[in-house]
C-alpha cells in the first residue's frame, strides 16, 4: 500500500512539474511554438484574428478588461518561434485618461510580478507641464518618460506611455519570453 502511495504522488509530483512551462505567458498562453500555433491558442481566447504578415500577426480585443486593443505577436525569422507579444490599449486625447490606464495596468502588473525592476515616470523640460494639454503636447513630442519594466526569470514585460506617426497617444504593454529571445540571438550570433 506504501507503494502505491508513494508511486502516486511521485505521478502526481511529475504531471505538475511536466505542466509547467518554461515561457513567459500571454492570457495564459506560454509564448512559444509557431506564429500559426500561437495565434490559434490567442484565437481560442477569443482574439479576433486580422492578419498575419512578415513574422507578425496581429488580433484585436479585450485584454485585462480593456476593450478595443490590438495585438501583436512577433516570429523570429531566424527560428520561426514566437519571442514577443505586444499591446495597444485604445487611443486617449486627455492626459487624465492615459495616465489612469497607465496607473491601473503599472497596478495590476506590479500585484502579479512584484515590484518593478526598474521605473521611470518624468516629463523633460525645464519645468513641470501646467496642464492637461501641456502633458499631452509633451507625450506627443517625446518629452514624456512612462516606462516601467518587470524582468522575471521567464522574461521581461515593459509597460509604457507613447504615441504614433499621427500623434495619437496610448499605453503599449510588451512580453519577450527569455527562452525564444536567447534562441533569436543565437542564431544571430552563428551568423557573425
Amino acid at each position: 500500500m506504501k507503494k502505491l502511495i508513494a508511486f502516486g504522488l511521485m505521478m502526481c509530483l511529475a504531471a505538475m512539474v511536466w505542466g509547467q512551462s518554461d515561457h513567459l505567458t500571454f492570457k495564459g498562453v506560454p509564448i512559444d511554438g509557431t506564429l500559426s500555433e500561437f495565434s490559434a491558442k490567442l484565437q481560442q481566447k477569443g482574439l479576433m484574428y486580422i492578419y498575419q504578415e512578415d513574422g507578425t500577426a496581429m488580433f484585436s480585443g479585450e485584454f485585462a478588461g480593456y476593450k478595443g486593443c490590438h495585438i501583436g505577436a512577433y516570429s523570429s525569422n531566424n527560428t520561426g518561434n514566437v519571442s514577443k507579444v505586444g499591446v495597444i490599449f485604445p487611443y486617449f486625447d486627455t492626459w487624465s485618461g492615459l495616465y489612469n490606464n497607465y496607473s491601473s495596468l503599472k497596478y495590476m502588473l506590479t500585484q502579479k510580478y512584484g515590484t518593478p525592476t526598474s521605473c521611470t515616470e518624468k516629463f523633460d523640460g525645464y519645468s513641470e507641464p501646467s496642464d492637461d494639454k501641456d502633458r499631452m503636447y509633451r507625450v506627443q513630442f517625446d518629452r514624456c518618460k512612462y516606462d516601467t519594466t518587470w524582468m522575471t526569470d521567464k522574461g521581461e514585460i515593459q509597460l509604457h506611455i507613447t504615441h504614433n506617426d499621427s500623434l495619437d497617444c496610448y499605453v503599449v504593454l510588451l512580453y519577450w519570453d527569455n527562452l525564444n529571445y536567447e534562441k533569436e540571438q543565437s542564431s544571430a550570433m552563428d551568423d557573425l
